[in-house]
């Protein structure tokens, strides 16, 4: 799966970087990633939630949001009321995950739990039982363009290995310095979806940028994607 993050697009023309990277299932983007950023956990300030329900309008393409805030408990579960069909949350800020992860649900979303990349997998196998997405920074949370953070593989590998012997459910999903050179590592480590912003809304043709992102996932683990 790949999740183009419109924190690289043109912000005065979201619903045509979002119409660019729409194609038949398969071929275009299989959700958009929107970073909503409060300039309080994280020191940006980006999109919000009336931007999300104004591209909910403009495009079927699920959106994935990803809530880099303060006090996720409170404002969360609106994202998920809104129809975005992903509302990852980081387990830095919130204060009862699990109880989250229920109200997430409960407004028809599905619920996701991001870590930092200094934030140990293992503090939070139990928790991630709640969820059905576990987003792993391989950048600091904050600002796009940043270089990728090779050691956060080693997460992503405990992440795929508890989910291939049943002890996790969820899709793991990784965001941050995705591009051609890093997209491999990431697929071969475990990875399911890859969040890429400048990689693609950088590219001379965004869908391309899309597919050949994909081609190369394939590439990587040929056997594990036949069969997916």
């Amino acid at each position: 799966m790949i999740a183009p993050s419109m924190l690289s697009a043109d912000f005065a023309r979201l619903a045509d970087e979002a119409d660019v990277v729409t194609g038949a299932p398969g071929e275009g983007a299989d959700w958009l990633h929107i970073d909503v950023m409060d300039a309080h956990f994280v020191p940006n300030l980006t999109l919000g939630l009336p931007i999300v329900q104004s591209l909910l309008k403009a495009t079927d393409v699920p959106l994935d949001c990803h809530l880099m805030i303060e006090d996720p408990d409170r404002w969360a579960p609106a994202y998920a009321e809104a129809g975005a069909y992903n509302v990852t949350v980081h387990v830095e800020a919130a204060h009862d995950p699990v109880g989250l992860a229920k109200n997430l649900r409960a407004a028809g979303a599905k619920a996701g739990l991001s870590l930092k990349p200094g934030t140990p997998l293992e503090d939070y196998v139990d928790t991630l039982k709640h969820y059905d997405t576990l987003l792993i920074m391989s950048v600091e949370p904050g600002f796009g363009g940043q270089s990728f953070i090779p050691e956060v593989l080693d997460k992503v590998r405990t992440a795929r290995r508890l989910v291939d012997t049943g002890h996790l459910t969820v899709l793991v999903e990784i965001d941050g310095g995705i591009n051609a050179d890093t997209v491999e590592q990431a697929a071969e480590a475990g990875v399911d979806c890859f969040v890429a912003g400048s990689a693609v809304y950088g590219a001379d043709d965004p869908m391309k940028a899309v597919q050949a992102l994909r081609s190369k996932v394939v590439k990587a683990d040929p056997q594990r994607w036949a069969t997916a």
